[in-house]
């Protein structure tokens, strides 16, 4: 995230600059995360609304046909259609291409008005996407969604990791990906009553949007901006207030005061050149994590998983009402797993939850293969629906892939990269770790029915190998970070025992420049 990352994290030393939780940082928090709803609410409800009856009839009728005749077509194959797809991958495309800008823009506006503009755009493109008459306005309202998720997934972050207390930076910095997951489960209730509405229920789900667009754009017209942000941009006695209102009476807000100022020069010192410098041997780890924790976040399969957890129920024999319950039931225990995993996170640490993880959703994934062959076999080329009770171990299975997701690469994925990368490139850092991200889903959203259709139940076996890699390099290149200092995280690469190579040649650098 531009300029991102450097509000608190220049205590000399890790100190505490006192003060407590007061009201005013817990409604500032609350507001800016909420820019998560949209991005969960989009989630939520494209891959309802893309296997609605009343929504294929008008704008994909062939998928509808596909869909409604089971003896003349491979169940694993009925939604394969790339126009079909793109209605839902445009969206990251879009986002992919606003968080680079917003990386630039948050520096000359600042947070508050990133949020303001993301919420906009998302409800211009809600209104466009309920009105749609054909599919070219349908792509152009999910690219102005799109834009939005992109400039709101920059700033939000940002704007948490920089107005929370240091010492409940992790706290208040999991509560975007909490609302970020109710977003999704209010999108599946949406989805599960509009899904009942003939003919123009798919147009209540998608105008719906309007509604987490609206709370964004509230908030961020309430919200001021962050202390950080204000002292990039010359307004130091705006921030110097706004910090003394958000700590309250007790803390040491000049001491603070003081670090902002000196962070915020040393990033404008070291900004230019970022990506150069991640480039070079002595920052060989964090260009290898920039690239990898997105890329592996991505191959769990979550992403599509989610967005199309509907059709997925759809192809293993539910009807199209039950499949959209049966998104509502995974969507709850990925709230609750998300919701457990703020309460664990800084007492279990990162490994132990990444590797636990990554080992739960294997199972999962190779128990889903296993059902989903077993099926296959009995009944190749007849299109016939699953077992009941097959059909509902599916589900079960599905859930606790979603929950140990959500006790590992879901929340993690937000934190790790903002814990790890030094202040001279967490910019770049955290810029190209969300753009990667985005990219990938875009990908994944695009090929995942034609991948379902070519690979049938092999799908979750390829994911499950997928999962197998990232769980070893975890375990082999990813030191533990609990309870570290920003300050003092480069001490934890010079002590692993493949990575202390490359801390030596920073340092060696350091030195070269300070001479």
């Amino acid at each position: 995230m531009a300029g991102g990352g450097f509000a608190t994290a220049a205590a000399e030393g890790g100190r505490d600059y006192g003060g407590g939780v007061t009201v005013p940082v817990v409604v500032t928090c609350l507001m800016a995360a909420s820019c998560g709803l949209i991005f969960g609410y989009d989630i939520g409800v494209s891959g309802g609304v893309t296997q609605m009856e009343s929504f294929l009839t008008k704008f994909f009728p062939e998928v509808s046909r596909r869909a409604k005749d089971n003896a003349k077509h491979d169940a694993y194959c009925k939604y394969d259609d790339q126009l079909l797809t793109a209605f839902t991958s445009s969206l990251y495309i879009a986002a992919m291409l606003s968080s680079l800008v917003a990386g630039r823009v948050t520096r000359t506006v600042g947070r508050q008005a990133v949020m303001l503009t993301g919420g906009v755009l998302f409800l211009v493109g809600s209104a466009i996407n309920a009105g749609a008459v054909n599919i070219a306005m349908l792509i152009i309202g999910r690219m102005l969604l799109g834009l939005g998720v992109g400039f709101t997934t920059q700033a939000a972050p940002l704007y948490l990791a920089e107005t929370s207390p240091a010492r409940w930076r992790g706290a208040f910095t999991t509560a975007y990906n909490i609302f970020l997951v109710l977003g999704s489960l209010a999108a599946t209730v949406t989805n599960y009553f509009t899904n009942r509405i003939p003919g123009w229920g798919w147009r209540v789900s998608l105008g719906l949007a309007a509604v987490p667009a609206a709370i964004v754009v509230l908030g961020a017209l309430l919200v001021p901006d962050t202390p950080s942000s204000l002292v990039m941009r010359g307004e130091a006695d705006s921030a110097r207030a706004s910090l003394q209102r958000l700590r309250g009476p007790g803390a040491d807000t000049e001491a603070e005061f003081k670090d902002i100022v000196r962070a915020v020069e040393e990033a404008r010192r070291n900004d230019e050149g970022a990506y150069a410098r991640l480039r070079g041997r002595g920052y060989r780890h964090y260009l290898v994590m920039v690239v990898a924790i997105p890329s592996f976040f991505d191959l769990t399969g979550v992403i599509v998983m989610a967005v199309f957890s509907p059709v997925l129920f759809r192809t293993v024999g539910f009807s199209s009402q039950k499949a959209v319950l049966g998104s509502v039931i995974v969507s709850i225990v990925n709230l609750a797993s998300a919701s457990l995993n703020s309460v664990v996170i800084d007492r279990a640490g990162r490994r132990f939850l990444f590797l636990t993880g990554g080992a739960a959703m294997i199972v999962c994934q190779l128990a889903m293969t296993w059902i989903l062959a077993d099926h296959l076999g009995k009944n190749a080329g007849a299109g016939a629906a699953m077992p009941r009770g097959y059909a509902l171990a599916v589900l079960v299975l599905m859930c606790l892939y979603t929950f140990s997701f959500g006790m590992s690469w879901g929340p993690l994925k937000w934190v790790v990269p903002s814990e790890i990368y030094p202040v001279d490139i967490r910019s770049a850092g955290q810029a190209l770790t969300v753009s990667i991200a985005l990219a990938l889903s875009f990908a994944q959203t695009q090929v995942f029915v034609t991948l379902l259709c070519a690979m049938k139940y092999g799908i979750f076996l390829f994911y499950a190998g997928w999962v197998l890699v990232m769980t070893a390099f975890v375990a082999a290149f990813l030191p533990e970070t609990k309870g570290v200092p920003l300050e003092a995280m480069r001490s934890v690469w010079a002590r692993h025992w493949y990575w202390r190579r490359f801390v030596g040649d920073a340092k060696q650098e350091a030195q070269v420049n300070c001479l």
